[in-house]
């Protein structure tokens, strides 16, 4: 399987467009998250030759604006495509959905979107005072699982054991955002080490991850520590 970085902060060249937010494309069918930006994304797109009328399903983490701002662009280009949400999702990002003519689908529990592609279903999670839900996608390849999040608002911990109830199966690859932007390296150590104790073979961090956090673990995994830049693809 492949994951195309489509929108992120850091772009590997000044042919894309870096932003606020994320957007990755897994074996070009199936878009967790849209970016924060519909003119970046679709620039990014089409210099990484990737049709929108080759998508899908695209499934969003949660409603913030940088993981949903490109899917109104996405939908003017394709609107016959599948948008997995959380129930809790507000109404008026449903109703805008549900203004073109796409199926909304409401996941509550672990779910199957394509072969091989899973979605948690919603998790609940917290932004400051605020309850806010969220889902993570999941790719079970023959080298292990791979577990993506967006921002991670419940808690990147929890996230993994919510999926490790459902895939028990080693855990290849963690990527995306972990939401620990702002912690202290002694209150980030104990994550880390969760991680050393759930056998993870290789982090990618990126978006909210935070530089102390991003920097704790280039140095606990070295090379297996992956940078995400706009414009690569992270094969797995």
């Amino acid at each position: 399987m492949q994951i195309k970085i489509l929108f992120d902060s850091v772009p590997v060249d000044n042919r894309f467009l870096g932003g606020w937010g994320v957007s990755y494309l897994i074996d070009d069918k199936v878009l967790f998250d849209t970016g924060g930006k519909p003119n970046s994304l679709l620039k990014n797109m089409q210099n990484m030759s990737v049709l929108v009328s080759d998508i899908k399903a695209i499934v969003i983490s949660h409603e913030h604006w940088d993981h949903t701002g490109g899917l109104w662009g996405l939908l003017k280009e394709n609107s016959n495509l599948s948008i997995y949400a959380c129930p809790h999702f507000g109404k008026k990002f449903k109703n805008r959905v549900k203004s073109y003519p796409c199926q909304l689908i409401e996941v509550d529990r672990f779910t199957r979107v394509l072969d091989n592609i899973y979605t948690t279903g919603e998790i609940e999670g917290r932004y400051g005072l605020k309850f806010i839900p969220e889902q993570a996608l999941v790719l079970d390849t023959t080298k292990g699982i791979t577990i993506i999040t967006g921002c991670a608002h419940p808690g990147i911990i929890k996230i993994i054991d919510d999926v490790k109830q459902n895939f028990p199966s080693h855990i290849y690859l963690l990527l995306g955002g972990f939401h620990l932007m702002g912690k202290d390296k002694k209150s980030i150590k104990p994550i880390v080490d969760k991680f050393r104790e759930f056998k993870i073979s290789k982090l990618a961090p990126s978006h909210c991850t935070g530089k102390n956090a991003t920097e704790l673990f280039e140095r606990e995994y070295g090379s297996d520590s992956i940078e995400v830049r706009v414009g690569e693809i992270i094969q797995i």
